[in-house]
């Protein structure tokens, strides 16, 4: 059986990276997409795990080889998906998760129709700000920027399959759970099984 692309987007700060890690810790055939990304680690950060960290000359030659599924302009840096370990991975029957921005997961399902896209929304605008200023990551300006940027990206959440919310992670990692869940026995997917029955 092919496996398939699960894309999971948020507003900075939404609680995608969190929720990602909890999905891969529980279903046994998942594996992290790392993304490749222009800009600096940041605190505890490791190249390879988090990110593969490249210059922008190097993710630009990336570009123009057409190595990368997908890749967006996301506050200044460039980050993109490579494409050879999506394939490798979908072909093998595992499903790569991604935690990507809008711009990157709207090219994917262009190419990649059969995943499974699902927007993480945060409870309102004001905790979102809360929960990035917790971060201690970014200044003040930088923080405003972010969730001019959040508008923009929640404007764009009809394009997915599914919108969770996330006012509790543990509720949100259940609701995403359940759609997984349901996605695995959608009758296009379960063909393999139907024939051996018939």
């Amino acid at each position: 059986m092919r496996g398939y692309p699960i894309v999971i987007s948020s507003p900075s700060g939404g609680g995608k990276t969190t929720l990602v890690h909890r999905i891969l810790a529980d279903m046994p055939k998942a594996a992290y997409s790392v993304s490749i990304c222009t800009r600096p680690p940041r605190t505890g950060e490791r190249n390879g795990r988090d990110y593969f960290f490249v210059s922008k000359p190097a993710f630009e030659r990336m570009v123009r080889k057409h190595e990368l599924a997908e890749w967006a302009n996301v506050h200044g840096y460039l980050y993109g998906t490579p494409k050879k370990f999506l394939d490798a991975k979908i072909s093998l029957g595992y499903f790569p998760i991604l935690d990507i921005d809008v711009q990157g997961a709207i090219q994917l399902k262009k190419k990649y129709p059969d995943g499974v896209y699902i927007f993480l929304i945060p409870p309102t605008l004001r905790e979102l700000s809360r929960r990035l200023r917790e971060r201690h990551t970014d200044s003040a300006e930088e923080i405003k920027k972010r969730l001019m940027a959040a508008k923009r990206e929640i404007s764009m959440a009809q394009q997915y399959d599914y919108v969770v919310l996330n006012d509790d992670i543990d509720a949100a990692v259940e609701r995403v759970k359940t759609i997984l869940e349901a996605e695995r026995w959608r009758a296009h997917r379960a063909e393999s099984r139907l024939k051996a029955l018939r």
